[in-house]
């Protein structure tokens, strides 16, 4: 192994193979699981963001409901837990995807967007979440001359459209507000995404939902969606719920309306946590207000710097597992954590020596069109929502308010959305899911080594509306 490459492998010696989120000793205490059988107004499926939400939504719009909310595990373990707690206003993954897709309800779809991400920021208060929940923008950095060209198109693009809330930051300034010798501009979107402790955000929805008087059964794993009577029932390793209606928030995991499954399929992201940061190397980095990064290529990194300053550095490598299966085997893969590692002191060169405290990776559900889809089966009595592409932190509220929508059977200023009324196209079946995808993959390096020329693939994926980020 080269010199520096043993000093990128030995930045991971004490890397601690778990998510930092997850790594704290205040974690509460899994509840107990469901025996026997409960009878109530609402059963909602998933003890992630999705799940909360929606049970804390149903509580705020109903106190008298009866709901019960049961998790194959505990609450916040999987994407939840382990995301890299960007909270954003956008619901459309972005500006040019929501162009691409619903340009005509894009306005539209922005001020839905602005105003959940202000009531999770009241909800945070109101309930008194202590999740770090600082509301410091994103900055989108360029790192090629390519990216700097489309960023500046983009800024010009929503300014036009009348969206505000942007800076355009040439080199200097956006090297003032964290250094790195990669950067070469960027545009800040002031407002439009929060930075939060993700797992400290589903533990204190959970305590908020008991408060109000949900019911929370943890490794109940939802097996079995049948009709029973009048309504539905879940069924559980040691019991049934039965239920009027049923919310589905499982994203990754199988949905339980089995023809929803073809529409998303999990890729797997990996993320870096380094130690503290001493006084001297902060000084070195800046990054005093505390923003959101990503950088524009196609196979994009994430980053940020957290409350007790420790930077976490994510993205990149988007790891497709053939059949679609969700594993533990998946959330560790030593060769990303390299890469990763490698590229952190590319981009920092100035924290040469600094080490990892934890790496870890985990299964996020992605769709066809980048971001959330929604329906109902069953008659009506069983809503879902599904596909957040990674963007699930603040969306996901948006998809709880969804869900209750159309379990109720009203027609809201969310149910009559074209997003909303409209499915993604589905993926094939294997192999050609698995061939397809990583043909894209392939395409998208090349178009990153490439000054960002999309070839013939991507061009067709892109009429079809089927193109990849990482």
């Amino acid at each position: 192994m080269a010199p520096a490459a043993m000093t990128v492998a030995s930045s991971l010696a004490d890397a601690q193979p778990v998510p930092y989120w997850l790594d704290d000793p205040a974690k509460p205490a899994a509840l107990p699981a469901l025996t026997g059988d409960e009878r109530c107004d609402l059963v909602v499926v998933g003890g992630g963001y999705s799940g909360l939400w929606t049970a804390l939504l149903a509580k705020e719009r109903d106190p008298t409901w009866d709901v019960v909310l049961i998790e194959g595990h505990e609450v916040g373990w999987a994407a939840s837990g382990r995301n890299g707690g960007f909270c954003a206003a956008s619901l459309t993954h972005g500006l040019a995807n929501g162009l691409a897709r619903w340009p005509g309800e894009l306005a539209k779809l922005t001020d839905l967007g602005d105003r959940n991400l202000d009531a999770i920021e009241t909800a945070v208060a109101a309930y008194a979440i202590d999740c770090d929940f600082e509301r410091t923008g994103e900055i989108d950095v360029a790192t090629e001359p390519y990216q700097l060209q489309e960023l500046h198109e983009m800024y010009e693009q929503a300014t036009r459209l009348g969206f505000t809330g942007l800076e355009l930051l040439d080199r200097d300034a956006v090297r003032a507000e964290v250094s790195s010798p990669t950067f070469l501009g960027g545009v800040w979107d002031r407002r439009g995404v929060a930075m939060l402790h993700p797992a400290k955000l589903a533990w204190g929805l959970k305590r908020a939902c008991l408060d109000l008087g949900v019911r929370v059964y943890e490794n109940t794993r939802g097996l079995e969606l049948a009709r029973a009577g009048a309504g539905m029932a879940v069924r559980t390793p040691y019991g049934r719920v039965f239920a009027r209606r049923v919310a589905l928030g499982t994203n990754v995991f199988p949905s339980l309306v089995r023809r929803v499954r073809p529409y998303t399929v999990p890729v797997y992201d990996y993320a870096l946590m380094t130690e503290p940061l001493s006084a001297g190397q902060l000084a070195a980095v800046g990054w005093k207000r505390r923003q959101g990064l990503g950088d524009s290529a196609h196979q994009f990194h994430y980053f940020r710097i957290t409350a007790d300053d420790r930077i976490l550095w994510g993205g990149y490598d988007a790891i497709y597992p053939y059949g679609g299966r969700v594993s533990a085997e998946m959330d560790h893969r030593p060769e990303t954590y390299l890469k990763l590692a490698a590229h952190f002191f590319d981009c920092f060169p100035q924290l040469e020596g600094v080490r990892f405290s934890h790496a870890w990776g985990g299964a996020i559900d992605t769709c066809s069109r980048f971001s959330a889809f929604f329906g109902t089966a069953h008659g009506g009595k069983v809503a879902y929502a599904a596909g957040y592409t990674g963007l699930g932190v603040g969306a996901t509220r948006f998809g709880g308010d969804v869900m209750l929508d159309l379990l109720s059977g009203e027609r809201t200023e969310r149910t009559e959305l074209e997003m909303v009324r409209r499915k993604p196209l589905p993926f094939p079946p294997e192999p050609v899911a698995w061939a397809g995808i990583g043909l894209t993959k392939w395409a998208l390096a090349r178009a990153d080594a490439n000054g960002g020329r999309r070839n013939a693939w991507l061009r067709a994926m892109d009429r079809l509306g089927l193109g990849f980020d990482s």
